[in-house]
């Protein structure tokens, strides 16, 4: 099945993403940015972006960087951030954004398998370990924020002038190499993914045109933005419309920065709302009186959000909303109308929960070869089960092996020096085989899971694991959780939790799997003995499981598992 969308709106921006910047020059002071400092939350505008940008240029000119060179930038989400891209982009290098948490072997690899000419990164420790990891001709390495450890690099105040000529935007052509985003990487090394100026300008345009976002809209920041995703949907899309974005300091300091800025926007991995719905839950768990309130809340809210409503629905959901849904929106800052979630499968019941609590959440589709929105839903058209349909200008189809293909003017020029991985995801017709299982219906798609994660079991039953995983982190007992059992005669359960109990942590699994193929049902589990994250190697930086280095550390617990119980 196709769908095909050949919508050929004027475009609203031409040639180098550095003009997102540039455009706000001329005129009043635009307020862009929202920066925490240690004297509290501060205003920047246009001007003042501009500026910073403008000595980072004078910066690179003096480091002798030509255009096409490539810019490693390992950073925090800031408007720091935001002036070296636009300052590179600006004088056609290439940036190289690299996720500040991840291992300091990673990050070296990155910079080393593109040839970066220089690397910035945040902090004296990262620092340090790149300076030991690099090898010669290693480039010079900038440390932005050192703090009062000697950095091992220059330290940014010293190698940023403080007078510098205008900020500057070279002509480039469409396809000129803006980025190199390395992808996830759950198995393996991460790929390259080469952006152009017209590939990712594309898709800001595509994401405009749904009229999601507006001038006068906050978007709180909380994805990296070295991840498309995050640097797309919260970065050039609200530059593009003139939008404010406020960069929240971290998960910690979260709360308070949705309580304090009041976003309207937020673009987010649906491991934010299971962990917000399950800290909800816990509070209720001891009123079941106002826990049955705010169930009959969310039930009632969708029905009347989608269009099913009872009249009962509809005069109840007011004053459901007022006692129930109102001071659980109100941590949100009271002002959010829209959380676009993608990154991963989001259960469509989670997402029925905060619709029906008056939260509009639209599920999309991305990926980083497609600069990345493919697909999303659209508000008074927002059906969970789908991540919606197709932007305009991109076209879709779904193969007789039932993948996701997806061709139009944001898919990538290739991965960075892989000419045999490129060949494999665009095929001769241009489209890009991105690996995952979907369905078109009513000309919206339904991802039913990952090509290379469907597990077969010895009887010839497949199994999508993501469809069950999501089905059991409904219930918040469970932290993470990953299905096996490809090869095997029944799946077994890895599980992050505090409850230890296995015999219980395997009904309470399976208590959510009503519904789906009996082959789904749980019958064994093994317990994780850690939290599973960035820093052990377990997940990606957007929350993704690493399923081949899970299986490996928790190898001989499964082993185990399947010889207490060898046939289904």
């Amino acid at each position: 099945m196709t769908v095909r969308d050949v919508h050929h709106a004027a475009p609203s921006m031409t040639g180098n993403l550095a003009h997102l910047l540039a455009r706000h020059l001329d005129g009043p002071g635009r307020i862009l940015y929202h920066q925490h400092t240690a004297d509290g939350w501060r205003a920047l505008d246009a001007q003042a972006v501009a500026t910073d940008a403008a000595r980072w240029q004078a910066a690179f000119r003096r480091e002798g960087l030509a255009a096409g060179d490539r810019v490693a930038l390992a950073a925090r989400n800031g408007a720091t951030w935001v002036a070296i891209d636009q300052a590179a982009l600006g004088l056609g290098l290439v940036v190289v954004p690299l996720y500040v948490d991840d291992n300091a072997e990673s990050i070296a690899w990155c910079i080393a398998h593109t040839g970066a000419r220089l690397a910035i990164v945040e902090g004296a420790r990262l620092a340090a370990a790149l300076a030991s990891l690099l090898r010669p001709p290693a480039p010079p390495v900038v440390v932005l924020r050192s703090g009062d450890e000697p950095p091992a690099g220059t330290p940014a105040d010293a190698f940023v002038p403080r007078e510098a000529p205008p900020f500057e935007v070279v002509d480039v052509a469409d396809d000129t190499l803006a980025t190199i985003c390395f992808t996830s990487g759950t198995s393996g090394r991460p790929k390259g993914v080469m952006l152009s100026h017209g590939n990712i300008r594309a898709n800001v345009e595509q994401c405009r045109a749904t009229g999601m976002a507006r001038a006068d809209d906050r978007f709180l920041s909380i994805l990296p933005m070295s991840h498309m995703f995050e640097r797309t949907g919260g970065y050039y899309l609200p530059l593009a419309i003139g939008a404010e974005v406020a960069f929240a300091r971290g998960i910690a300091q979260l709360p308070e920065d949705l309580l304090s800025r009041q976003p309207t926007v937020m673009f987010a991995v649906p491991r934010v709302l299971e962990r917000f719905r399950a800290r909800v839950e816990q509070a209720l768990s001891t009123a079941p009186g106002r826990r049955a309130l705010y169930e009959a809340c969310a039930e009632r809210g969708y029905r009347v959000a989608s269009g099913t409503a009872s009249r009962a629905d509809r005069l109840l959901v007011p004053l459901l909303r007022k006692l129930v849904a109102a001071p659980i929106v109100a941590r949100f800052g009271g002002r959010l109308r829209l959380l676009v979630v993608g990154g991963a499968r989001l259960d469509p019941p989670l997402a029925q929960t905060f619709i029906g609590l008056g939260v509009d959440v639209l599920q999309g589709y991305g990926m980083t070869e497609a600069s990345p929105v493919v697909a999303v839903n659209r508000e008074g058209a927002n059906v969970p089960e789908t991540v919606g349909p197709p932007l305009d200008g991109v076209e879709v189809q779904v193969s007789g092996s039932g993948e996701l293909l997806v061709r139009g003017a944001n898919v990538m020029r290739g991965y960075w020096q892989d000419e045999a991985a490129t060949r494999a995801a665009i095929d001769d017709a241009g489209f890009l085989h991105t690996g995952d299982l979907a369905e078109i219906v009513d000309g919206r798609i339904r991802i039913t899971g990952r090509a290379k994660d469907i597990l077969v079991l010895t009887s010839g039953e497949k199994i999508s694991p993501s469809e069950v995983e999501s089905a059991i982190l409904r219930d918040p007992a469970f932290e993470q959780v990953m299905l096996v059992g490809d090869g095997r005669p029944y799946p077994v359960l890895l599980a992050v939790s505090a409850v230890k109990d296995p015999k219980e942590l395997i009904r309470r699994a399976n208590a959510r799997l009503a519904g789906l193929s009996r082959w789904a049902k749980v019958r064994e589990i093994v317990c994780a003995d850690e939290t599973w994250d960035v820093g052990n190697g377990l997940v990606t930086p957007t929350q993704k499981l690493k399923r081949p280095q899970l299986l490996e550390r928790y190898r001989a617990a499964i082993d185990a598992a399947y010889r207490r119980r060898p046939h289904a």
